[in-house]
């Protein structure tokens, strides 16, 4: 099992390298950050988190094609690539719908699957042949070149997926692998093994050799208690962005969730967050005692096939800054990640 870090760049700069750095020192198999307009640059943030660290891959998990062009993205890839040494990769997906409806982009019109599936052959083609002539019905090039070159001899291209199940199929056909962000049961990573699964077979691969990523809310701690709690402060917030099908996948009437979404996309956190139940936010995270994130993780989710989970991790400087809620007693990123290191590792070795 590959741990990787996902982080959200919100931190002070220094303490994000920090953070890579340590993750890098534990072992932690990537570090991944959003490609999106609400955070850091995180191009700019692992070039300079590139020097500092030795092993730790880097890249998006996800960069969006709809605002972020497939040649601008293997383009930083390749650049990242070189200044790792070979340690870049990308997860690409249509983006966030929440951050297209601020840009005045109706995603439902943007044919979002089929957008990413072409520029997914698009960024390939550009990394492996350094040029591309394509016409197709999203993008099109006529003899494009660039001289960023990476220098691994395949750079992964993964996709995100949520909904599915086609979403899982091509990710699987057509890409190195699948990361699916904010599941947490089995019967939704049993579905997206059994798509993943159809797409491989599709193309000629065993599934279990491309990377099956869990993309999930994080928080652990010794007193379960103020873990559980800083998970819940960021539920609703993460739970506007799963489709209905998803919700219903992993035990959640999306009735449930809507008036909490409504208050948060009001601006009104604190009732947000009031109105996310322990219960709720139990089943929409994984948190708690290290002891129970490994029972939660190894029973919903890697007995299912997955062969990566992704940690975002949660903490007080994080529930304060998307949140504006103050909470005492969890522990920071650096503490998370080291007891990830020290007692949930293990449990999967």
């Amino acid at each position: 099992m590959k741990f990787s870090y996902a982080m959200l760049p919100d931190y002070p700069l220094s303490e994000s390298l920090a953070s890579i750095k340590k993750a890098d020192e534990l072992g932690f198999y990537a570090v991944y950050a959003a490609d999106e307009t609400w955070h850091k640059d995180l191009w700019l943030l692992f070039a300079a988190a590139a020097a500092q660290t030795s092993r730790i891959r880097m890249g998006p998990s996800v960069s969006g094609v709809v605002l972020r062009e497939p040649t601008l993205i293997a383009q930083a890839a390749a650049t990242l690539d070189e200044l790792t040494g070979g340690r870049a990769e990308v997860a690409v997906s249509s983006g966030n719908f929440g951050l297209l409806a601020e840009y005045d982009i109706d995603w439902a019109k943007t044919k979002p699957l089929s957008r990413v599936k072409e520029a997914v052959h698009v960024i390939r083609t550009l990394l492996d042949d350094g040029t591309i002539t394509h016409d197709g019905e999203f993008f099109n090039y006529s003899g494009l070149f660039t001289f960023a070159r990476p220098v691994q001899e395949r750079l992964p291209v993964k996709m995100g997926a949520m909904r599915g199940p086609k979403s899982f199929e091509v990710a699987a056909e057509f890409s190195d692998g699948c990361h699916h962000a904010l599941s947490y049961t089995r019967e939704a990573y049993d579905y997206m093994i059994e798509h993943c699964t159809i797409g491989a077979e599709r193309a000629g691969k065993n599934v279990q050799d491309l990377d099956l990523g869990a993309w999930i809310v994080f928080s652990v701690a010794e007193d379960s208690a103020v873990a559980k709690d800083a998970a819940r402060s960021m539920v609703g917030l993460y739970a506007s962005s799963m489709p209905h099908e998803q919700l219903k996948r992993n035990g959640v009437d999306p009735e449930e969730v809507t008036p909490i979404i409504e208050a948060i996309g009001a601006g009104d956190m604190a009732k947000g967050i009031e109105l996310t139940t322990p219960d709720l936010a139990e089943r929409l995270s994984v948190a708690g005692t290290p002891e129970e994130c490994v029972e939660k993780m190894q029973s919903e989710i890697a007995a299912a096939g997955v062969n990566h989970l992704i940690l975002a991790i949660t903490d007080k400087a994080l529930v304060k800054a998307l949140m504006g809620r103050e909470i005492e007693g969890v522990p920071d990123v650096d503490t998370q990640l080291q007891l990830v290191h020290d007692k949930v590792m293990p449990a999967f070795a």
